[in-house]
């Protein structure tokens, strides 16, 4: 008997099939059956259900001699299931990747109960995802199971069968079916809440709901929309027949109105004439099942009515409401453009503030801009500080520089009228220089993938970059800051103009240097990791060649690989679900320093953050899966497989015998990721800032001497200082004396 019984019904849907079932098959958690039911489909959904079969002894083929729609279809897969629990999943939707171990393991965690609902995405064509707005009424928190009663809200979630997993003793046991007609899963998923005797939640997104420009029942004009009215017959005569379920009336007539309201507004769904006599029918369920003292909306009265031409209007009024708002709106926003630019050029007349620097960075106050204006406030405290920053921007400023928002007036009077401007991009557009202003460029650390002029043979990665208003952009360039000798040629290459390079180290990594036992502690507890785990911060590069973002590594599955002593913080791009035991979502965290700090151990693919992580000297893991497609798409200027930083994986097995044989921080490790440091990270002291600001600010054009790489003392990880590595106390960054004697300018190694 498996665990899982998936029903798919096909009908019409040969485009999207085996996708559908693909999804379900390579689940990592295997102990499942498909039963997918060919609802005489008069395209190939017959033959690609029975290939599927041939290859696959846990898909069931049905076969229906005649077209019965979407619920009796379901019904005949009910009667072949003998799983545990059903899952319904229409076949132009998928299963996300871990989705059934992770409803597996909430139904051993909440003692099997009868019903377990579960979230979903909606997926466009054009790469969105967008995640039920609902997503808070499947909190995990609190005793779980639970009746609904204790949780009444799960009513608001979408009412589809395909978003929950039933006992199906529990559904035998009632009696459920699908009855015919359009909308067939309100008659059934209401009397099934209302009924089961154990709900439980899954906070994760297990299904992608494909978004079909055609083919959608729901997006087809048909008369079988009046099904409407048969469905909710039955919902009433259900708790009609059980008593005990009457307290349910009020809010299962609240949801009906709104219902029948969504399908007399929504376009393209009612045939043409046949508006008026739908609101008849509303009106007479709406006296018929009323209960009464029942809160009444705007909606509802219309409804009970039966007010066709004045909900007609209501709809026509609010819709030139809507264009009036928006015209008013354009027209303020041109008029505003105009009185900006007009004000910014007047600031550019008006002389320079020589003690005046702006910064900003396209992620908020983070990154080299944010080193760089840290160092400024600390040695030279004359000049004063804004930061180019967004309010709502995630980044919280310190005490200190100005918060300047962008786009107001004050924007380009300090963009005007600055002496020293410090970022990237982000802080440059838009921007005249005038003579007297120092820009200086971050580019944010050591390339590994092409950039700049070398994009223009990657249209891929490129994604329509303006070459030429780049190079005008450079032109603009007083300074750049490189942290090695590596970035320097790259950037000199990529980015030609007559600026210097300050190879002076990367300002983003000073704070390894300066970070204590006790800042890495209070890190940890703020992320929920556990005392004496191994936090891995699995950070893997942007897919330049996917337009919609998708985890690389299955990571449910590495976590049950790795056991109990591992902790896992995903930091993924885009919304892609970060779900697991054991595993912990930090994409949203705002500062990715911190996680570096944070973690025990790197890993990682493609992604530039494997240089910043070096300076820290703690383990790094890299997974070379898809190096070639990257290759291919992007472009490298170093071939991390050839010379790696720890040691290499291909896929979740591999990664995992890393860790759990020790290899993740053996001396073969530490050999390979000193040899990386020393090619990337030689000026990483502590003391990039300061000497890029001594430089620029403070006009000291020799930079000050680097540490060795014997000398520096980067935070340990938790790790390290429970095995004793710790090393004495730490002091603050100013009070690190020089060297006695200058350490050679690691400019003039060799680097390979």
């Amino acid at each position: 008997m498996p665990r899982f019984s998936v029903i798919v019904p096909a009908y019409q849907v040969q485009a999207y099939l085996p996708e559908c079932l693909d999804s379900v098959l390579s689940q990592s958690y295997p102990d499942l059956e498909v039963i997918a039911v060919d609802d005489r489909s008069p395209d190939a959904c017959g033959e690609i259900i029975d290939e599927y079969a041939a290859r696959d002894p846990r898909v069931k083929p049905v076969h229906l001699e005649e077209n019965r729609g979407l619920g009796r279809a379901r019904n005949a897969g009910i009667a072949q299931a003998t799983g545990d629990y059903l899952i319904f999943l229409d076949s132009d939707d998928t299963l996300t990747p871990g989705a059934l171990r992770a409803i597996a393991e909430r139904i051993e965690a909440t003692g099997g109960p009868d019903v377990l609902v579960y979230d979903y995405e909606r997926t466009y064509g054009d790469g969105r995802r967008v995640r039920n707005h609902l997503a808070a009424e499947l909190s995990e928190r609190g005793p779980a199971p639970f009746r609904l009663t204790d949780r009444p809200g799960l009513l608001r979630v979408l009412m589809v069968a395909w978003n929950k997993a039933y006992r199906r003793e529990f559904v035998a046991a009632e009696g459920f079916t699908f009855p015919p007609g359009y909308y067939e899963d309100t008659p059934w998923t209401f009397p099934v809440l209302m009924a089961a005797g154990s709900v439980a939640t899954l906070d994760r997104v297990c299904v992608h709901y494909r978004q079909r420009r055609q083919g959608s029942i729901l997006s087809t004009t048909s008369r079988k929309h009046f099904d409407l009215f048969d469905q909710y017959e039955r919902v009433f005569a259900y708790v009609a027949d059980h008593p005990e379920l009457a307290c349910w009336k009020p809010e299962l007539f609240r949801r009906m109105v709104d219902h029948y309201g969504v399908v007399f507004t929504r376009p393209g769904r009612l045939p043409r004439g046949s508006h008026g006599e739908f609101l008849r029918r509303a009106r007479d369920h709406h006296r018929r099942y009323r209960v009464p003292k029942a809160r009444l909306r705007r909606r509802h009265v219309l409804i009970r009515f039966g007010l066709h031409r004045t909900f007609r209007a209501l709809r026509y009024v609010s819709a030139v409401r809507r264009r009036v708002r928006r015209a008013v709106l354009g027209t303020a926003r041109v008029v505003r453009s105009g009185a900006l630019r007009l004000h910014y050029r007047i600031q550019l007349r008006l002389p320079l503030r020589p003690e005046r620097a702006l910064f900003g960075a396209e992620g908020g106050y983070a990154g080299d801009p944010a080193a760089l204006e840290e160092a400024v406030r600390r040695y030279a405290p004359h000049v004063r500080t804004a930061w180019l920053a967004d309010p709502a921007h995630p980044h919280p400023l310190p005490p200190g520089p100005r918060r300047i928002t962008p786009g107001t007036a004050a924007h380009w009077t300090a963009l005007a009228r600055s002496t020293y401007l410090f970022g990237d991009a982000h802080l440059t557009r838009g921007l005249r220089k005038r003579d007297g202003q120092i820009l200086v460029r971050t580019l944010g650390g050591t390339p590994l993938g092409h950039t700049g002029l070398d994009l223009a043979e990657r249209p891929t990665a490129a994604r329509g970059t303006d070459h030429a208003a780049h190079l005008r952009d450079v032109d603009q360039w007083d300074h750049v800051v490189s942290g090695n000798r590596h970035s320097t040629l790259v950037w000199e290459r990529v980015h030609p103009g007559r600026y210097t390079t300050l190879e002076y180290g990367s300002p983003r990594t000073d704070v390894f240097q300066r970070a204590t036992p006790d800042d890495v502690a209070r890190l940890r507890a703020s992320l929920g990791v556990p005392v004496g785990a191994v936090a891995i911060l699995y950070a893997p590069a942007r897919r330049d060649h996917r337009r919609t973002q998708h985890l690389p590594l299955d990571l449910p599955r590495l976590a049950h690989a790795l056991g109990p002593r591992f902790v896992i913080l995903a930091r993924t791009h885009g919304d892609v679900p970060v779900e697991g035991a054991r595993v912990v979502d930090v994409s949203a965290h705002p500062c990715r320093k911190e996680l570096c700090l944070a973690s025990d151990a790197l890993l990682t693919d493609q992604s530039p953050l494997v240089f910043d992580y070096a300076g820290l000297d703690r383990p790094i893991v890299l997974h070379t899966g898809d190096w070639a497609a990257y290759e291919a798409v992007r472009g490298a200027y170093v071939d991390l497989p050839a010379a790696p930083p720890g040691e290499v994986g291909r896929d979740e097995d591999e990664l995992a015998r890393v860790f759990t044989d020790g290899r993740w921080n053996s001396a073969r490790a530490a050999r390979l990721r000193a040899a990386f440091r020393d090619r990337f990270c030689p000026w990483d002291d502590g003391r990039a800032a300061e000497r890029v600001v001594r430089h620029i600010v403070l006009g000291r054009t020799e930079p000050s001497p680097v540490v060795p790489p014997a000398e520096r003392r980067p935070v340990p990880s938790a790790a390290a200082a429970r095995r004793g590595t710790a090393g004495t106390e730490r002091q603050p960054l100013t009070t690190v004396p020089h060297p006695a004697e200058p350490h050679p300018d690691p400019r003039a190694a060799e680097h390979r």
